[in-house]
């Protein structure tokens, strides 16, 4: 009598690795939080948990780094989706701290270059030492430098150069007082893995990744929804298009791409097909320079 072959497919193998990493962190760090905005990433690092801590509560609380420019549905989604996990959110107001003078409003209303120092001074006054994040390494380049626990140093800097090893997913979470690690479950994932999870897991999005009606301009080669924070310059023409949004970030520089894509098979046909990542695609402020993101993310950025 032969036994049947014992197979992992590819999504339960980046299942296991990702809840290994979580249960590593909560096992060597005393004060983990996770990055949530409401965003597919982060709604499916937040799946992850609830299987790593089953059938328990998930150890730790969420946090939003909040530009105060967000899209209602992904708003809404958030603090629904906190309440129905009993989970506690903490929030890193953007508008508070240009309020109190932490920072300043950038001339061009896009405020994401600023939510550094915010995250920072959250990560300080909650005493927090390994925040989850939701980044994988196809989305942009400096993504692909980080190692799946990065470390920060007491500014909340990143040096790619000084970077441990992990060999045999041996990970090395040793930190001083103010110094801090990011981590990354989703470092092995694609955008294409995150969506066939969410098809198996039968996971609930935000509609706005889903293709819909919304008012939109042509600004750099890209689609951008009109709205409170991104209004109509003088001379563009303002138009309904049938999109959706592969990201969803700060509503002032975030685009829609056409799609017809309403379902969630629709969108894994989709993505299967594209060349692009989604913030090449999608993302004005990572358009700044060759070296944006990592730019930001030595400074502090996650």
């Amino acid at each position: 009598m032969t036994s049947a072959a014992y197979q992992v497919t590819h999504l339960d193998a980046l299942e296991a690795e990702s809840i290994f990493v979580m249960r590593e962190v909560v096992a060597e760090l005393e004060r983990p939080v996770l990055l949530f905005s409401g965003g597919k990433d982060s709604i499916v690092m937040l799946r992850l948990a609830q299987k790593a801590f089953a059938p328990g509560h998930i150890p730790f609380p969420v946090m939003h780094v909040d530009t105060g420019h967000n899209f209602p549905e992904v708003l809404d989604y958030r603090d629904r989706r906190v309440a129905e996990l009993g989970l506690q959110l903490v929030v890193a107001s953007v508008p508070e701290a240009l309020a109190s003078g932490l920072v300043r409003e950038p001339a061009d209303g896009t405020r994401n270059r600023i939510q550094t120092p915010v995250l920072l001074e959250a990560v300080e006054k909650h005493r927090f030492n390994a925040l989850f994040g939701g980044a994988r390494r196809d989305e942009e380049k400096a993504r692909a430098k980080e190692r799946m626990f990065s470390f920060r140093d007491e500014f909340g800097q990143w040096d790619p150069k000084n970077q441990r090893p992990e060999l045999w997913a041996l990970y090395n979470g040793r930190h001083h007082p103010g110094e801090s690690i990011r981590v990354f479950p989703l470092s092995n994932w694609t955008e294409l893995d995150v969506w066939h999870y969410i098809a198996r897991e039968r996971i609930e999005l935000p509609s706005i990744y889903y293709a819909h009606d919304r008012e939109v301009v042509e600004r750099d080669g890209m689609l951008y929804a009109v709205n409170e924070f991104l209004p109509a310059r003088a001379g563009e023409d303002r138009f309904k298009a049938r999109v959706r949004y592969r990201t969803v970030g700060d509503a002032s520089c975030t685009a829609a791409v056409r799609s017809d894509a309403d379902t969630v098979e629709k969108v894994i046909d989709e993505v299967a097909a594209t060349r692009i990542t989604e913030r090449g695609a999608t993302r004005g402020d990572d358009r700044v320079s060759e070296a944006a993101m990592e730019d930001r993310k030595r400074e502090g950025y996650f």
